[in-house]
């Protein structure tokens, strides 16, 4: 009996891929964003640099 390989990328693994990438991107945006966030503080930081000096 001959085996058939099927090559290339299935429905799947695609759907698969693109929900762990939106997860990636929406924590990425949460992380940069937000009360805590990476742009809240360094506005924060600056805003407290022009006041010192």
């Amino acid at each position: 009996m001959k085996k058939k390989y099927n090559k290339g990328i299935t429905l799947i693994a695609l759907v698969v891929t693109i929900i762990i990438l939106l997860i990636l991107a929406g924590v990425t945006i949460a992380t940069l964003r937000g009360d805590n966030g990476l742009i809240t503080r360094a506005r924060d930081a600056k805003i407290a640099t022009e006041i010192e000096v």
